[in-house]
């Protein structure tokens, strides 16, 4: 028999200083078996680092045609298109033809993440961002994860700190593009 989805809750507190978001967040997330925890670790920073009107999760690895998070407007129509790990050029290429703005962040190496992207078509690929974090941060924070969680997350001048059920974890936020 298959090993289904494993539900997590966050309840995140969200301090964004640098785009003045201020809210508090109540997240259920489906973790696929072949997920790692730094993986869904980072969808949920994505979250709430990109939080807005109209964000949501997609469908996780069933949904091929979506990001693993994406904002949409009222109308419907995509606004923003933010991928988790390391997609491929042609993943990038189909959100940014899709949205007005694509964003990836990374739990990984970020020049690993971008080389195989090198010579490859993404459409306004000097407008895609990449995001990751310190090295070792997700390896710190991870072994906080619980089944029901409560976080903390401040940003501020590009500094992320991150409370995690108690235990406190800091990463500069470190952004590139694709192009």
């Amino acid at each position: 028999m298959a090993i289904g989805v494993t539900m997590y809750t966050f309840d995140i507190q969200l301090a964004d200083v640098d785009r003045g978001v201020y809210e508090d967040l109540s997240v259920r997330v489906a973790r696929h078996p072949s997920e790692t925890d730094a993986f869904m670790l980072t969808r949920v920073l994505a979250y709430a680092l990109e939080y807005e009107e109209g964000i949501s999760f997609s469908e996780g690895i069933s949904a091929t045609d979506e990001p693993a998070v994406l904002v949409r407007d009222l109308t419907g129509a995509l606004v923003a298109w933010i991928e988790v790990g390391a997609p491929d050029a042609a993943r990038l290429h189909t959100g940014s033809l899709a949205g007005a703005r694509v964003a990836v962040y990374t739990h990984r190496d970020p020049a690993k993440v971008a080389a195989p992207w090198a010579g490859k078509k993404i459409h306004r690929a000097d407008e895609v961002k990449l995001y990751s974090f310190d090295p070792g941060f997700f390896d710190s924070a991870t072994a906080s994860l619980e089944r029901r969680n409560t976080m903390t997350v401040s940003i501020t001048e590009r500094r992320l700190y991150l409370d995690l059920n108690g235990s406190s974890f800091e990463s500069d936020l470190h952004a590139t593009t694709a192009g």
